[in-house]
């Protein structure tokens, strides 16, 4: 874990020329460039295209500038939306929550779905190992949480909905530990080492290099750098295998043809992008709304791309509003219910 009084000096000194400018309710304070701030997994090269769409729909929907910030760390982007030095972002549900108990100003603004309805706005937390090691967590031929004991393991993030949160409360259930007693390993506990890849890309990665065992990643997450050699990644179920795809982007040109068998497949609440409403009118607000579950916004090609493209989300899919109480199962995961 990282000291929090250096992370408190890291953001001082990194957030502080992005600052957004102070807001108050019901209106921006000034018409300085707001910033969007992203999460490590969206900050990679390869993303870039999506990010810009994104920034320039949001910028043509209120009429001001808007900064982009790229992490390594998902505390750091929480806490620039918290502390008003960013205005937007894109984060699971477990940053989401984390972030409204702080300020009550940050709320979602949409979320994607492949349909009109919220109940398919959802994507899939999965657990894997190598194809080669797959027979070691098999008990009659069955994947088994129990083979899971004493395997070294990653996790993405603890701030990490698909990659901690959700995660980690089946595994505890079925361990019988609390959640919180994932994150250390050591011979008492059910993990005999637990590392973080820092982004879904990362944990992935850990396990593709076997600098772990078995990790946690996210479908939509690793879907950019592999071809699936059975199932889909639209339905991923335990047994289903995926490979890095020849040309995949750095550092997975490491590891390209490695193949990755999923042990554990759970539903997860979409991730909502997200605004902190105290840097926005309710004008701006509204128009951002509205801008976002557009047939523009649907249509752009750099949001929802087709299948293999490294946009965000795929063609086919949209933006829904959605409200915070939406949000109240990963509360409930998360003991804050």
């Amino acid at each position: 874990m990282r000291n929090l009084l250096l992370v408190s000096v890291v953001l001082m000194v990194a957030l502080s020329p992005v600052f957004a400018g102070g807001g108050s309710e019901g209106g921006a304070a000034s018409d300085e460039p707001l910033v969007w701030v992203w999460y490590p997994n969206e900050s990679t090269p390869e993303f870039a295209e999506s990010r810009t769409a994104l920034i320039e729909l949001a910028e043509q929907a209120i009429g001001r500038e808007i900064e982009e910030q790229l992490t390594t760390d998902y505390l750091i982007a929480i806490e620039a939306i918290v502390n008003e030095n960013a205005a937007f972002s894109w984060f699971g549900g477990e940053g989401y929550i984390q972030a409204h108990a702080d300020e009550p100003a940050v709320l979602p603004l949409v979320v994607a779905s492949p349909s009109d309805s919220l109940d398919d706005a959802k994507y899939y937390s999965m657990i894997g190992t190598l194809a080669q090691n797959a027979g070691q967590y098999q008990i009659n031929g069955e994947f088994d949480l129990d083979t899971l004991r004493q395997a070294t393991f990653s996790f993405v993030s603890n701030s990490s909905t698909s990659g901690f949160r959700v995660p980690s409360a089946v595994l505890s259930t079925h361990f019988s530990v609390e959640a919180e007693d994932l994150l250390e390993g050591g011979p008492d506990n059910v993990f005999s080492q637990v590392m973080f890849g820092g982004s879904h890309q990362g944990s992935f990665f850990n396990v593709l290099s076997g600098e772990a065992e078995v990790g946690v990643f996210c479908n939509a997450c690793v879907d950019s750098y592999v071809d699936w050699v059975t199932g889909d990644v639209n339905d991923p179920v335990p047994g289903d295998i995926i490979r890095v795809r020849p040309g995949a982007d750095a550092p997975f040109n490491q590891v390209e043809g490695v193949e990755v068998s999923l042990i554990e497949t759970v539903a997860v609440l979409q991730a909502p992008l997200i605004m902190n409403t105290n840097l926005l009118s309710d004008e701006e607000v509204a128009a951002l709304r509205a801008a976002f579950t557009s047939e523009a916004a649907t249509s752009n090609s750099d949001i929802f791309g087709p299948e293999g493209s490294t946009a965000f989300w795929e063609e086919g899919d949209r933006f829904l509003l959605v409200e915070d109480e939406w949000y109240d199962p990963i509360r409930r995961l998360a003991g804050m219910l």
